[in-house]
C-alpha cells in the first residue's frame, strides 16, 4: 500500500484499501467500504464505522488515522472569499482559498509548499520551493475546508488547481489526487468541474494528454512574444512559445472542453493593442478561451495593473478576431486570496528582479 510512515490513510485508492483489508482477513468489499467512508462520507473516527467488523475497526483505530491539514489561520475577505493557512504534519503549511458564489463554490488547492517556478509577478514564486504535497495533502485541503464551511446542498463545487506551486512538477501526487476528487465512489467532484493551471511544462501536458482521467487545463500565458514570456516567466527559456503552443495544438480535447489561456495584464508591459493582436495570433485555430485577470499588487513588486479601459480595450481586440476573451477579478484582493498573491505572510522571502520591457 501507498501510504506515508505516519500511518495517515489520507491519500490512499480505493484498491489499496482493498489491499489493506484482505491482509487484514476481510474480504476486498470491507476495504471499498472503507475508502467511501473516507472519501464520500467524510469520516475520520474508525470506531464509528459500524458496518465493518469489529475487530477491523479496532485494528484500523490502533494503527491508522484519518488526519487533514490544520487550519492555523483564515483571512476573510469583504468579497466572501476565504484564505486558508493549513498546516502539514511535518510544520510546513500551505494556503487554499474559498470562494463561494450564488450558485456554486470555488476551492482554489495548492500542490506545492512553495514555487520553484520564479515568475516575476507572483508573491508565491519569493517563497521558493519548500517540497512536493502528497495527494492526501492535496485532497485534504478540501476535506478540512468542507468541514470549515459545510455547502449548502445542490451547490456546485469546482476545484482549480492554482494555488501554490506548479502542478506539473509533481506531476503523480496530483494525478493521484485528482482521481480520488473526481471518483464517484471518492469525492464525486466531475472533472469538468476541476482545473490545472500550469506554466507550460511541456513534457508533462503531454503525459496529460494520454490520462484517463483528467482535469481541464488551463496554460498560464502572459505575454504575446517569446522575449517578453521569458522576461516574465524563466520557464519559457526551457520550454519555449512554440513548443507549449504545439503541445496545445496537439492536445485532445473531449466534446464541448476548451483550453484556458490566462493572461496576467500588467500596466505597460504587456496590455498594448499590439500584444493583443499578437495574442490572438498566437492563439488562432484552437478551440480555447482567454481569461484577463488584471494584475493584484502587493508592496514587494513593482507592477500595477492597467486601467479598467484598456482591460476592456484588450478584451475587445480578442474577441474581434475571434476569441473567446473574459476579464477577471480575482476574488479576496484585499486578503491575499488574489491570484498570484498567496506567499505565506510573516515568512522570510527571496527577493526577484523586474523584468526588463
Amino acid at each position: 500500500m501507498t501510504g506515508n510512515s505516519t500511518g495517515n490513510l489520507l491519500g490512499i485508492t480505493c484498491e489499496e484499501l482493498e489491499e489493506l483489508a484482505v491482509a487484514h482477513r476481510q474480504t476486498r468489499y470491507r476495504g471499498r467500504q472503507l475508502y467511501r467512508a473516507i472519501y464520500a462520507r467524510r469520516q475520520t473516527d474508525f470506531t464509528s464505522l459500524t458496518d465493518l467488523a469489529k475487530d477491523f475497526r479496532q485494528f484500523l483505530a490502533a494503527n491508522y488515522q484519518v488526519r487533514y491539514p490544520s487550519i492555523e489561520r483564515r483571512f476573510e475577505s469583504r468579497d466572501g472569499a476565504v484564505r486558508y493557512l493549513l498546516a502539514l504534519e511535518d510544520g510546513q503549511t500551505v494556503e487554499a482559498v474559498y470562494m463561494p458564489e450564488a450558485d456554486r463554490t470555488t476551492l482554489c488547492l495548492s500542490s506545492q509548499a512553495g514555487c520553484a517556478i520564479d515568475c516575476r509577478f507572483c508573491f508565491t514564486a519569493l517563497l521558493g520551493l519548500k517540497r512536493n504535497l502528497t495527494a492526501g495533502e492535496i485532497v485534504g485541503q478540501v476535506l478540512a475546508i468542507l468541514v470549515d464551511r459545510p455547502l449548502p446542498k445542490r451547490t456546485r463545487l469546482n476545484i482549480v488547481l492554482m494555488g501554490m506551486g506548479e502542478p506539473l512538477l509533481n506531476y503523480a501526487a496530483v494525478m493521484r489526487s485528482v482521481k480520488l476528487l473526481s471518483d464517484p465512489d471518492g469525492l464525486a467532484i466531475p472533472w469538468r468541474r476541476i482545473t490545472l493551471s500550469t506554466v507550460g511544462i511541456v513534457p508533462r501536458i503531454n503525459d496529460l494528454a494520454r490520462e484517463p482521467v483528467r482535469p481541464k487545463l488551463a496554460i498560464s500565458l502572459n505575454a504575446s512574444t517569446e522575449a517578453q514570456r521569458t522576461a516574465l516567466m524563466p520557464v519559457s527559456r526551457k520550454y519555449p512559445l512554440r513548443q507549449l503552443l504545439a503541445a496545445c495544438r496537439a492536445y485532445p480535447l473531449r466534446p464541448g472542453e476548451r483550453l484556458t489561456f490566462e493572461y496576467v495584464l500588467i500596466d505597460g508591459f504587456n496590455d498594448s493593442p499590439a500584444d493583443a493582436h499578437r495574442v490572438a495570433k498566437l492563439l488562432a485555430g484552437l478551440r480555447a478561451k482567454v481569461n484577463l485577470i488584471p494584475y493584484n499588487r502587493g508592496p514587494e513588486m513593482p507592477y500595477q495593473p492597467p486601467p479598467l479601459e484598456r482591460v476592456l480595450a484588450f478584451q475587445k481586440e480578442l474577441t474581434d478576431r475571434g476569441l473567446r476573451a473574459f476579464v477577471r477579478i480575482s476574488r479576496g484582493q484585499d486578503v491575499g486570496a488574489a491570484c498570484g498573491q498567496l506567499r505565506l505572510a510573516g515568512l522570510e522571502v527571496k527577493n526577484l528582479p523586474a523584468p526588463a520591457n
